[in-house]
């Protein structure tokens, strides 16, 4: 089997989909990986460096596309580059589909079978191949580097002879993976951490890491079978907003990580809350990139509001490439190994297994997802 990976055309991502210890293992296995010239020239990273690893470099673009069985790439290409795919193969990477549907019609007419990282199961044993929570995980710690960097006051307290410093307070609204580690970040920091999810279910998880855990009452609330949160009525989000309100106003730095799954991302901070916050305080979005939890933030772009930095995340995995690169590329190991059949050196699309039904999104010229399907209510 041959598997390519190409050079990102999104100006915005510097990260790599494949690293030197997932492709010597890849390569131990059989796979022939192919990576385009000066591949990790932009991470200091020069083509030997993968060579000894055992991927083979190339120059025409065209040519690889055309050989390769399976495709992986970080964000998805656009219809040109799929285009020159070979007819029948695979191609995995993050699609976005939800936002970005053209992209599945791309892959249907030209007969490449599509696979959705971000598709993939969040269940127990997807978990070594869950790419989402791999690359949260840095987004929630970068979000509380960056706060530090932003902030006029030093995070832990310090006692000196001149007087006592007493420690930033942070406010984290989501306890998901990207939340938990912003939390655990912040507590290493020194700071005095608060978080807020509306599942009830995460209040252990939040204080094992040294973080109170605000309590509201919303009702009936939860958690979907993948572990995302439930979206709120109107009347939970009004009690919600009140009691953040208050906590945001209390806080040197609020960091948001609300994402529903399959659609924009919940607006949590209005206007008001932001304007009810100290001048000098920080805010980071990290679900600024699907629509953002706060009012004023924009992806990429750093605003002050009444005083107030709203810092809008973008591609913040992307600021310690090197490391995402390494925990995108063990997923993709983990993801080609888990179907990879050895006698036959080929991947497996076995259409009756659970992780290949939630994450495979077209197949034969036909979208075949049943979650985007009833979800879009395209079915």
């Amino acid at each position: 089997m041959k598997l390519v990976t190409f050079r990102e055309k999104n100006p915005n991502e510097n990260r790599l989909s494949l690293f030197p210890p997932a492709i010597k293992k890849l390569t131990g296995m059989g796979v022939e990986v192919l990576i385009p010239q000066d591949y990790g020239l932009h991470l200091e990273m020069n083509d030997s460096v993968f060579q000894e690893a055992g991927a083979k470099t190339y120059a025409d673009e065209v040519e690889a596309s055309g050989v390769s069985d399976f495709s992986v790439r970080v964000r998805a290409p656009g219809i040109e580059d799929i285009k020159l795919l070979k007819k029948g193969s695979i191609h995995a990477s993050f699609m976005d589909p939800f936002t970005n549907p053209a992209v599945l019609d791309d892959f249907n007419t030209c007969g490449i079978s599509s696979v959705s990282f971000e598709m993939i199961p969040r269940t127990t044993l997807a978990q070594k191949m869950d790419f989402l929570s791999s690359q949260a995980n840095l987004a929630g710690y970068v979000a509380v580097i960056k706060a530090a960097e932003s902030l006029n006051k030093i995070f832990p307290m310090m006692m000196t002879a001149a007087g006592t410093v007493t420690p930033v307070k942070v406010f984290i609204i989501g306890a998901g993976v990207a939340g938990l580690q912003a939390i655990a970040t912040a507590k290493r920091l020194g700071a005095k951490v608060e978080a807020f999810d509306t599942r009830p279910v995460v209040e252990e998880q939040v204080q094992s890491l040294g973080a109170k855990f605000v309590k509201l009452d919303l009702g009936d609330t939860g958690q979907t079978d993948g572990g995302y949160a439930k979206e709120l009525t109107k009347e939970q989000m009004e009690m919600q907003q009140e009691m953040m309100a208050k906590c945001c106003e209390q806080s040197d730095v609020v960091i948001t990580t609300a994402q529903l799954f399959g659609r924009p991302a919940p607006r949590i901070v209005t206007g008001e809350m932001v304007n009810r916050m100290n001048p000098g305080s920080i805010i980071i979005d990290l679900a600024a990139e699907t629509g953002g939890n706060v009012e004023g933030a924009v992806a990429g772009e750093k605003n002050i509001i009444n005083g107030v930095t709203v810092i809008g995340a973008k591609n913040f995995p992307g600021h310690v490439a090197h490391v995402a690169s390494q925990l995108f590329g063990n997923n993709v190991l983990n993801f080609v190994e888990s179907y990879f059949d050895k006698e036959k050196k080929k991947f497996n699309l076995n259409l009756e297994d659970e992780i290949i039904q939630g994450c495979l999104m077209t197949h034969k010229g036909q979208t075949v997802n049943e979650m985007y399907l009833n979800i879009t209510g395209n079915k």
